[in-house]
């Protein structure tokens, strides 16, 4: 879950790379370091343990750091604890060999003790160092060739890696090499670069380059070079990214977790409007015809976090309109669990990244099975995009923030669309019920604008839970899907002990953690179960709870059973998802600032986890 980048070219190197980490730093941020080189001189190194603030004032800015072509790190700490001693680069032991590195070296301690008892000295706690050592021992023995060594390497490691790599001997030129982790190569007026995120390069450059398991790149000033894992030269072809520099940039905002939050409208604009035509659902990324579609016997949604709990709201969607079976798996779950794939199935993939490493190794799973399948990723020509069957994309653009807001209001209105599409062909709605359904859709942006406009009483209500040990999320149906979501971005940027609950278990258990002044989250949107879910909000009342309700506007029999409530426009009840987790979004974030946090960085979490 690291973050790399790499620059060669005619620029000074060293401010690259750090407004490339600074792009990347939601990647992790226990330590920070960039080497640079200039001419023939060894690389000049700079690490700093925490934030890669600490490093950009060690550097002055980068300008401490002279020379046109560098590598630069930001760590999230895996093997070794986050110090600058661990923190990247590392180096063989005479310095003449660079390495930065996201991922996981499985077999490190067998390549550690191989190189100890060839007589290699080891000065960090890192699995990354066994790279840079073991570069340094197939560089040597075949005639110092950077490409051999490499293709030696990759049949050697076990595990994940974005490598980058520069050589004491070969100045101006970056090496790059992948597996299972994402990596993307730029080309740029004055310079080449590597990255591990497209955000990194949106200030220099659109046309990148994907590179796939095995594949090396061999950057220099004015050329991109591509080779296999065997070391022969290969083509690529690039792709141009069209994401808006501006969105990966604050522009005002305290917060980008804010700032994506208001995006929302937009982005949930600019996912649904080019599938609507003529109140007609157009998806010609499926792939799929109406025969097709009516084969599929059963759907496995896959997924981890936020966007598991997508998959959850699209269960729902999916049961009810296209009178489909779907079930719901967590990826780190379902790859080990043996699951059961059978002909005329379909996995459906949910990644915001399209790099999550237990999303795409479930990806891999299905495709081992032989059954159709389809990524709904944000991010064009991901690891998941490339190897699914077919790929729907959302069009969030950039997301910086680690706790997710827009990309997951983007990933349900893709759902949304997509078991609307099963519906129609299966014949369970008709085009009358289509046209209302699709009305409704297209009204969410502009609801979802009208409910950003009640962020100061949000504000307000969350200023006096600042101090809260615990808070609960109560909900049935579609609403304990919302629930999921409201408790996990409380938490994630709250540090606030926080769990949702199916409203109907409550007396299960789990009302006996309701003490005097509880706060108690009930989302009640779901018109045909009003009545139990207030009779469950009593119950929780009567065991000293403040509650809190959010829903519907028309529900106004709610205030008598709860302390304070949030309305929200009138929709589908298929769709209030889209609506209802607004101010549940409010919430966590003006908590976690209430609290003086770091809201877009919270502590021990990543944005993209590719590694296991």
């Amino acid at each position: 879950m690291c973050g790399i980048v790499g620059f060669t070219g005619t620029q000074q190197a060293a401010p690259i790379l750090l407004n490339g980490l600074s792009k990347l730093e939601y990647r992790g941020y226990d330590s920070a370091g960039i080497a640079v080189r200039d001419g023939e001189r060894l690389a000049q190194v700079v690490k700093a343990k925490g934030r890669l603030g600490n490093l950009i004032e060690k550097t002055d800015e980068g300008k401490a750091l002279i020379g046109t072509c560098g590598i630069g790190h930001t760590r999230w700490a895996t093997h070794g604890e986050p110090t600058e001693a661990n923190a990247h680069p590392h180096f063989n032991e005479d310095r003449t060999i660079a390495v930065v590195h996201n991922g996981i070296i499985e077999n490190y301690l067998k390549l550690r003790k191989l190189l100890t008892d060839r007589g290699y000295t080891f000065r960090s706690e890192t699995d990354t160092e066994v790279v840079a050592h073991l570069l340094d021992y197939y560089y040597n023995k075949y005639d110092k060739d950077p490409l051999t060594a490499l293709v030696k390497v990759i049949h050697r490691v076990e595990g994940s890696y974005a490598l980058g790599i520069i050589f004491a001997d070969y100045p101006g030129v970056v090496y790059s090499v992948r597996k299972d982790s994402p990596l993307i190569v730029g080309k740029a007026e004055g310079g080449n670069l590597i990255a591990s995120d497209v955000p990194a390069v949106l200030k220099y450059t659109r046309d990148v380059y994907f590179i796939e398991n095995g594949e090396i790149a061999r950057l220099t000033e004015d050329k991109i070079e591509f080779f296999n894992v065997d070391g022969e030269a290969i083509e690529k072809q690039s792709k141009h990214i069209d994401w808006d520099i501006n969105a990966a940039e604050k522009n005002g905002y305290e917060h980008f977790m804010l700032k994506e939050i208001y995006e929302q409208p937009k982005a949930v604009k600019d996912t649904i409007s080019p599938r609507i035509k003529d109140n007609q659902i157009v998806i010609e990324e499926l792939g799929m015809t109406d025969d097709e579609i009516r084969a599929i016997k059963k759907i496995h949604i896959i997924a981890c976090g936020s966007a598991y709990h997508t998959g959850v709201t699209a269960k729902y969607v999916f049961e009810g309109l296209a009178r489909i079976p779907v079930e719901v798996d967590l990826a780190s779950e379902f790859r080990y669990r043996n699951p059961i794939l059978e002909d005329g199935e379909m996995v459906i993939i949910v990644s915001q990244s399209g790099e999550t490493a237990d999303s795409l190794a479930a990806l891999r799973l299905a495709k081992e099975h032989g059954v159709r399948t389809l990524g709904i990723v944000n991010v064009v020509g991901s690891s998941i995009a490339r190897e699914a069957d077919n790929v729907m994309y959302t069009w969030a653009g950039p997301e910086i923030a680690v706790a997710t807001t827009k990309a997951y209001s983007c990933q349900l209105v893709a759902e949304y669309l997509l078991a609307l599409k099963f519906a129609q062909a299966r014949g369970t709605i008709n085009q009358e019920q289509l046209t209302e359904y699709l009305h409704e859709i297209e009204m969410l942006p502009n609801q979802i604008e009208s409910l950003l406009g009640n962020r100061e009483r949000i504000q307000k209500f969350a200023n006096r839970y600042v101090a809260a040990k615990d808070v609960f999320f109560i909900g049935r149906g579609i609403d304990y899907a919302i629930s999921l979501e409201g408790s996990l971005k409380l938490k994630e940027i709250s540090y606030i002990h926080s769990e949702a609950y199916a409203a109907g278990e409550l007396k299960h258990g789990t009302i006996s953690l309701i003490e005097d002044g509880t706060l108690v989250t009930a989302v009640v949107t779901q018109e045909d179960l009003y009545k139990k879910t207030i009779s469950n909000i009593v119950e929780v009342k009567t065991r000293g709870a403040y509650v809190l309700a959010v829903t519907n506007e028309d529900n106004l029999e709610i205030e008598k059973a709860a302390d304070s409530v949030i309305y929200i426009p009138k929709t589908n009840s298929y769709f209030t998802n889209s609506l209802a987790i607004i101010p549940l979004q409010l919430f966590g974030y003006y908590v976690s600032v209430g609290k003086g946090l770091d809201v877009d960085k919270p502590r021990n979490l990543a944005k993209s986890v590719t590694v296991e």
